[in-house]
């Protein structure tokens, strides 16, 4: 199903037909005008759907003029804060200084800095503060409005209010400005010329020598072979570092939004080596990165020539021993979905050639997306139809594009922090290979992802016991293996209450620990790393039985990396025999780790 580039009075004419696309079962009619058009409207909104955005607004506005309950409580607060400017004048005049006013977000350290306490910065900061919790008040608790619509007001408006915010300006910012008088104005060339250089990058194509971390030379040096390889995977095996290691391998199905080397860094934070020096036998699937011609590719490609197929070839080269399996993200949510096909038998064909399961981990990966976090504010249907016409000439979803839409969950952190440290005070970040990792970004086909976020995120199939693997529906309540469940306490992607629900959704024996961290840095916890910390319940026999504030309010909380407490778990789901290490298979067409497909651009 290739779309062919068209001009619109092209398109326009009677003669062109619907084109018919096939989702998860689902066959669905296609315009290729307003395709083209949709498309075009993309291009200039940066893939926001204008339509979703005025019927949140419209919702919002509508509700909030019939509301004169809620238009009073917003006098109320106006009246409060006049009041506060009182007091905050009348401690000046007696010369005390006035209690500093926090943001209201614990996580906000915009005015942390002591200059921030001085006249005149405490009183313009105060303001912004001040009318960002005003603004939070406005946009929520408004009767009648729908609780999508209130996440995208209020999301918007911050969003809004955070490019007033003074932190973000260099003559209303004293950090700035004492930088400035101190280094007689050095830190504001420097900051020219880091904007400079990143702006000629954004006019560059992408290279190789942007990731300074390289695969192979850098990251992902984990000794090892390419044992098997089909259109879509190549299945790593890495070379043992023990005389002795476990009976049951483990395979480690990373996300494809993401090269695999987040799970194999540096030396000293790869959960590959640490895993192998334990004395586990580690095979990994490398993602190929889709172009064009991959349009096509859907989840039921990503479980058969992905999961299946890695399961069947450590099935030969293992003799079918039992295999420990581990999910990232998006690629625990597939392993979910795997786990639950098998344990019902609907892939009967199959189950011959797949080995026994031994256990599942899931790594900040959801199974439940009714609370999906702030990535639910893109997740209607005219965002996915606006998202649909974006990929539909490519074929694809661009990797800077997915990287855009992060940032803008996150651009308190990600975007005016970066405006204010590297192009204000002139001080660069040093690179470290987490950052070079996050810059080699990964595409996504077309048909799979449309299937992704129509059935997990928008109509949430999974929990909800409707999803289909070819023609039958699946239930993770088939799956009774034992399970370890990692959320991460800071992640915007996959928010640990979400992943949490996994406990209502299945009666297996569940392992839930909560990592310090976000998405990516509360799963690279290497031991040794300072300030890391996990939270565990010591008597997890009642976890089904628990919400995830009981659960929170009666875990333990644990210094250091959970790489260790979930190896000691893994070893205890174990064989207590060890087998003598063989090295890996060499294939010299295949090559060795990291492959070939990682390099992928």
């Amino acid at each position: 199903m290739k779309a062919k580039k068209s001009n619109l009075a092209t398109l326009a004419s009677t003669d062109a037909p619907h084109q018919i696309c096939e989702l998860a079962g689902d066959e669905v009619q296609v315009n290729p005008l307003d395709m083209a058009i949709h498309s075009r409207i993309a291009e200039l909104t940066g893939g926001i759907s204008p339509v979703s955005v005025m019927q949140a607004w419209s919702d919002w506005a509508i509700h909030f003029a019939i509301s004169p309950g809620k238009q009073i409580e917003i006098v109320n607060t106006l009246q409060r804060q006049a009041t506060d400017w009182l007091t905050f004048h009348q401690e000046l005049l007696h010369e005390r200084a006035p209690e500093n006013t926090q943001a209201n977000d614990r996580k906000d350290t915009r005015f942390t800095d002591k200059t921030w306490a001085t006249w005149p910065f405490n009183a313009i900061s105060r303001v912004f503060l001040q009318n960002q919790q005003l603004l939070q008040e406005a946009t929520t608790g408004v009767d009648g409005v729908s609780a999508h619509h209130e996440n995208v007001v209020n999301f918007m408006a911050r969003q809004i209010l955070d490019v007033a915010s003074p932190s973000n300006y260099p003559w209303l910012n004293p950090e700035v400005i004492g930088a400035t008088i101190d280094t007689g104005g050095k830190n504001l060339l420097a900051g020219a010329q880091n904007w400079l250089h990143d702006l000629g990058l954004q006019h560059t194509e992408k290279s190789s020598k942007e990731i300074i971390y390289q695969p192979g030379r850098d990251v992902a040096i984990t000794p090892g072979e390419v044992v098997y390889q089909n259109e879509l995977i190549e299945l790593l095996q890495y070379s043992p570092q023990t005389a002795k290691v476990f009976a049951e391998p483990i395979l480690i199905v990373p996300s494809w939004i993401m090269k695999f080397y987040i799970l194999d860094l540096s030396p000293h934070n790869s959960l590959v080596k640490f895993l192998v020096e334990q004395g586990h036998t580690v095979f990994m699937i490398s993602w190929k990165n889709p172009g064009k011609e991959d349009r096509d590719l859907a989840m039921q490609d990503y479980i058969d020539s992905g999961l299946f197929s890695a399961l069947s070839e450590i099935a030969r080269i293992t003799q079918k021993r039992p295999v420990h399996t581990v999910g990232y993200c998006l690629g625990g949510t597939l392993l979910a979905i795997g786990m639950a096909a098998l344990a019902n038998a609907t892939q009967q064909k199959l189950a011959h050639a797949i080995p026994a399961i031994k256990s599942v981990t899931l790594l900040a990966a959801q199974t439940d997306f009714s609370e999906p976090g702030e990535l639910g504010l893109f997740i209607d249907e005219s965002q996915l139809a606006m998202l649909d016409a974006q990929m539909w000439e490519r074929g694809y979803l661009d990797g800077d594009q997915m990287a855009k839409s992060f940032q803008l969950l996150n651009s308190r952190d990600l975007v005016w922090s970066k405006i204010m440290r590297e192009y204000q005070l002139g001080i660069r970040n040093s690179p470290n290979d987490l950052m070079s990792w996050n810059a080699d970004t990964t595409r996504l086909p077309y048909r799979m992802h449309s299937e992704y976020l129509r059935h997990l995120y928008l109509h949430n199939d999974l929990a909800e016991g409707r999803y289909e693997i070819k023609g039958r529906k699946i239930s993770l309540r088939d799956i009774h293996v034992p399970m370890f469940v990692v959320g991460t306490a800071h992640d915007h992607v996959s928010p640990w209450r979400s992943v949490f629900k996994i406990l209502s959704l299945t009666d297996a024996p569940v392992e839930f620990i909560l990592s310090s961290g976000g998405h990516n840095a509360g799963i690279v916890s290497e031991p040794g790393h300072p300030n890391r910390h996990f939270q565990f319940l010591l008597n997890g026999e009642n976890i089904h039985q628990q919400d995830s504030e009981n659960w929170l309010h009666n875990s333990t909380t644990e210094l250091g990396s959970w790489w260790v407490y979930w190896q000691q778990w893994l070893a205890q789901k174990s064989s207590a025999t060890k087998l003598k290490a063989k090295p890996p298979q060499k294939n010299t067409q295949l090559g060795s780790a990291p492959g070939k497909y990682v390099f992928e651009k």
